[in-house]
């Protein structure tokens, strides 16, 4: 920019702001920024994270990254002890390594290698410790627990949506949270969308950051969403798995053929959680779905997948996924169902697909429960209509809320929570499984804070200047403001300001009074 233009831009703004004497300018929000350095491996092992096979009782995996340079690496384990030697009842374990050559691969540009090992031959119900390195470079020694064999006993596990959006800059805050609240949760379900550009190297560096220790102590149960797949390139028109998830990743491939470690399973004491990869191959994971929960005599099924049945948000529906995918969930009597996509949260359910017996409160009997959730900063207005046109009842709801969600079972009681990013029990309730009838449901909504919606929040949206929105909705009626952003910068100063109706769209400059620019 010339010494003129910014002159002219300063006297502009001085001019500008002269003319908004009293009027208090909304606050913007400087963004940060990161080095290029700082995403880059070294030779110390980074980004470890923790995951267990089919068996969680016997199996466990690690994975970690360093540069390209470290061609052998090795996994340490041994059975924690509090003497502070028990390492030397350790195993030393080879890791497995592939290369990461995504140098040509825009926005990952990068040059890595991972290394993963299998821990397999656990005992169960057991603390290890563990550390991974190169011989020389070792990390810290990492503890966490198998699970038990066949139990009935108590565990819990924490369900997190959509992470996406500033990532560190505001996830952190809600899964450091997350581990405040639950800190013996034996694994976290990441139901899509942990990253808003899938090949982004910056971005999964944010959410390796924002989970730090966390990830590489309590296993990782991620599923990809919609933001996981990418073109490869501009040139590209088909969208791809993000290409760092099955380097970063190690998950059971017990899946259907062709989508190993993006659709699997896992059992944990009396309960199978089931993740799909609600992108593509929709028939396949029907069929496949459908095998694995006539062969499992687990007493809880939970499935998870990204993309809702009965979407929260204003203007989405996944009806092709819904007619294919919830018959098979009626039928074999899926307990929750956990999902993410619409950036806001609902929890609902359908009826039992049994008659009950004369006299008994149906409100009290339930089909499967829905829950959407998100947990990063992006935020989607709720369907206006609730579930109206669905087949199932919304019974709880928010906007403008970060939340993670804490699930505990114990035998026949399973207890679900979502907290907000401070803490605050937002909604709640609890399911008894009887023998040969619809589960029990109750309802704990009453022990959580108010509802929470754009209206009674923080806004989320810049705040338009007074009278500004009713001259928008005047000039473009039928219309909804859909976005407000405030700008303060040395090329422009005012708001941008985007309206929709259907299918059309409007994209307004105003200025910092709400005057028409455009």
């Amino acid at each position: 920019m010339s010494a003129k233009l910014k002159i002219g831009m300063f006297f502009f703004g001085l001019l500008v702001l002269g003319k908004t004497v009293g009027q208090e300018l909304p606050r913007t929000y400087k963004a940060p920024e990161f080095d290029v350095e700082w995403r880059k491996p070294t030779n110390h092992p980074d980004r470890i994270v923790l995951s267990y096979g089919e068996d969680p009782s016997t199996t466990a995996s690690v994975t970690w990254r360093t540069t390209s340079e470290i061609d052998t690496a090795y996994a340490e384990i041994a059975i924690a002890t509090a003497a502070p030697k028990f390492w030397r009842n350790a195993k030393t374990i080879k890791a497995g390594t592939t290369t990461f050559d995504a140098i040509e691969i825009n926005e990952a540009e990068i040059l890595a290698n991972y290394h993963s090992v299998w821990f397999t031959d656990l005992k169960s119900d057991t603390t290890y410790a563990y550390r991974v390195g190169d011989g020389k470079r070792w990390s810290e020694w990492i503890q966490f627990k198998t699970a038990p064999k066949e139990s009935k006993d108590k565990f819990s596990f924490l369900y997190v949506g959509d992470t996406q959006n500033f990532i560190l800059e505001l996830w952190s805050r809600l899964i450091r949270e997350s581990y405040k609240k639950a800190p013996d949760a034996k694994f976290i379900v990441h139901a899509g969308d942990l990253v808003n550009n899938a090949h982004n190297e910056q971005q999964w560096q944010e959410w390796f950051d924002a989970g730090g220790w966390i990830h590489s102590s309590i296993g990782a149960f991620p599923i990809p969403g919609n933001h996981e797949y990418r073109n490869l390139s501009p040139e590209t028109s088909e969208r791809s798995l993000s290409v760092q998830w099955k380097h970063q990743f190690t998950l059971p491939e017990n899946g259907p053929e062709g989508l190993e470690e993006t659709a699997y399973y896992m059992d944990y004491g009396n309960m199978r959680i089931i993740g799909l990869n609600s992108n593509v191959d929709h028939e396949k994971q029907a069929e496949w779905v459908d095998h694995i929960l006539s062969r499992t005599d687990k007493d809880w099924v939970i499935v998870t997948f990204h993309h809702p049945l009965f979407s929260a948000s204003e203007g989405r529906d996944n009806k092709e996924w819904r007619e294919l995918m919830k018959p098979i969930f009626d039928q074999y009597e899926v307990d929750l169902v956990l999902q993410g996509h619409d950036h806001s949260y609902a929890r609902g359910r359908v009826s039992p697909k049994e008659n009950v017996l004369d006299g008994v409160n149906m409100r009290d009997k339930t089909g499967t429960v829905y829950v959407v959730s998100v947990s990063g900063g992006k935020m989607y207005g709720l369907r206006k209509n609730a579930w109206e046109g669905y087949d199932a009842e919304r019974d709880r709801a928010a906007e403008n809320t970060q939340l993670f969600q804490v699930i505990t079972i114990e035998d026949n009681k399973l207890s679900f929570e979502s907290y907000t990013a401070v803490g605050a029990l937002y909604d709640a309730f609890d399911l008894i499984k009887r023998a040969d009838l619809p589960n029990e449901f109750i309802e704990r909504d009453t022990e959580a804070i108010v509802e929470r919606r754009f209206s009674n929040t923080i806004p989320y949206q810049d705040p338009l200047p007074k009278g500004a929105e009713e001259s928008l909705l005047s000039k473009y009626p039928g219309f909804e403001i859909t976005g407000v952003h405030f700008v303060n910068d040395t090329n422009f100063i005012g708001y941008k300001v985007r309206l929709e109706r259907g299918e059309d769209r409007e994209e307004i400059s105003l200025d910092v009074n709400g005057k028409f620019l455009d």
